[in-house]
């Protein structure tokens, strides 16, 4: 008996369109890591003004696929700065895994103040008056309270730092030493982030 090869199935177009979306997907989301990822380094090394085609060719995509995930510049903006709050507030619970309580919370405070200084420009966009930007004060605020507060509770509860500290007063706080300029203005902050980190530690339980 003569073995014929199983016929094929001719697919609809819709069936094709089904079978190819998912590859789509993939693709549109590594364009997309692709083009924030340049557009950070781009934003830090030439400021948030920086040409577009400059992105787009850092990030090896062309001008029409940036701007068919991204139409304006201030949707560019915007994103990169979600993706980077993101990263330092899911770093908290990392770090708390990895570290002694006080120790994490020593660390993403650091990260934190560093996040913010080289943020600087991104921040200015905020202030902008672009529609674009309206969430992204609640947006930071609900991402980096809560990261915080967990790493606090658990310092205080074991008794390392004190436990009357609002979270959202520490990053306050920390906001207002990173705006130190100059040459030493990133070591100015670090050392008035860390006589910070003392004065929580006074009052705590564990207190000399």
């Amino acid at each position: 008996m003569t073995l014929r090869p199983p016929e094929k199935i001719a697919l609809s177009k819709a069936d094709e369109a089904d079978a190819s979306a998912p590859r789509l997907r993939v693709d549109a989301r590594k364009n997309e890591g692709a083009i924030l990822e340049a557009a950070k380094l781009v934003f830090a090394r030439s400021g948030v003004k920086a040409p577009i085609r400059e992105i787009a060719t850092q990030a090896g995509v062309g001008l029409a696929t940036l701007y068919r995930r991204f139409p304006t510049r201030a949707d560019l903006v915007a994103a990169v700065f979600k993706r980077e709050v993101d990263a330092c507030a899911d770093a908290a619970g990392l770090l708390a895994a990895m570290h002694g309580s006080v120790e994490a919370l020593a660390a993403w405070l650091m990260l934190y103040t560093q996040f913010l200084s080289t943020k600087q420009g991104l921040a200015a966009a905020l202030h902008s008056g672009d529609s674009a930007f309206a969430s992204l004060p609640d947006y930071f605020r609900s991402r980096f309270e809560p990261a915080l507060s967990m790493l606090l509770n658990a310092a205080a509860d074991a008794g390392e730092v004190r436990s009357d500290v609002a979270s959202y007063d520490l990053l306050r706080g920390i906001g207002n030493l990173s705006t130190a300029s100059g040459e030493d203005g990133a070591a100015h902050t670090e050392r008035m982030v860390m006589l910070l980190l003392d004065g929580l530690r006074y009052g705590s339980r564990n207190a000399g």
